[in-house]
């Protein structure tokens, strides 16, 4: 990721990603004019919550069912249920963060990786911070070449400072690099596509783009599936105006299946109120 003045904003206007942007807008849109948006719209958004973390799971290697998903309520058995319940406490941390994100993007991250390692049997000293040289990384799906934890250091930065400068980037462009620069470095020792999509979604919050949390990328990137999402990382670490068009235009697509299963839940709503 160039770390030129406004990079996010020249990003926007790659082949195809204007495109993407006005699409997502109007998914986005037709979700919040629904009637039951109106006057239910706590409910969709626990529920966007609940499928968001299930989905994000799922990209993890913890594929369950919405339906056990919901029934749980042990999450330390095993390293499934662990990640499970590492998804479902990042969904629910992700709104109350949005005042530092702005401030201290870092500091957020941080607090990230705390919420899904800490009650998940990591080791305290390998939690809430970036690796240092030397220390592994879980993160079986992604087999991406893992960069250096100086690289990782210097890159963070980059992003920070991205993020607290601002710009006239769409939040979709600022989400979906976000979320690739943080699956790309893996910053931390585990858990790193959890915190990936949670920061994603807390752009997609803050930017005003999706404030009550009601499309949740996560549902959408677990439907488009796991080979896709791979692709389309390996687009963005590639650096090309196409790779990072192609990776763009995919988170766009995860925000737009999102949105529909949404409406969905909607429909459901209305229908059991008719």
């Amino acid at each position: 990721m160039s770390t030129t003045a406004d990079p996010l904003a020249a990003l926007g206007a790659l082949p195809g990603v204007p495109e993407a942007v006005d699409s997502v807008r109007k998914a986005v849109d037709r979700v919040y004019g629904h009637r039951v948006m109106r006057r239910r719209s706590n409910e969709i958004t626990a529920e966007a919550a609940l499928r968001g973390a299930r989905g994000s799971a799922a990209l993890a290697g913890a594929d369950w069912a919405l339906e056990e998903v919901r029934r749980r309520t042990d999450f330390s058995v095993d390293e499934e249920s662990r990640t499970v319940g590492a998804a479902l406490r990042l969904t629910a941390e992700a709104g109350q963060l949005l005042s530092i994100w702005r401030q201290s993007p870092l500091r957020v991250l941080a607090r990230l990786h705390l919420v899904a390692a800490g009650g998940a049997g990591v080791s305290d000293e390998l939690v809430g911070r970036p690796r240092l040289a030397g220390e592994p990384v879980d993160e079986p799906l992604i087999e991406l070449p893992l960069p250096g934890a100086d690289e990782v250091a210097g890159r963070l930065e980059g992003l920070s400072e991205l993020i607290i400068a601002g710009g006239s980037a769409p939040a979709l462009v600022t989400a979906a690099v976000v979320h690739g620069e943080l699956l790309a470095l893996r910053p931390f020792g585990s858990y790193n596509g959890l915190v990936a999509r949670t920061a994603g979604r807390i752009v997609m919050i803050g930017s005003g783009l999706d404030p009550k949390s009601v499309c949740p990328a996560e549902v959408g990137h677990g439907e488009l599936g796991r080979a896709a999402y791979v692709a389309a990382l390996e687009g963005y670490v590639s650096g090309t105006p196409e790779g990072m068009a192609a990776w763009i235009t995919h988170c766009g697509r995860a925000v737009e299946l999102g949105a529909r299963e949404s409406t969905a839940v909607c429909e459901a709503l209305q229908r059991g109120a008719a």
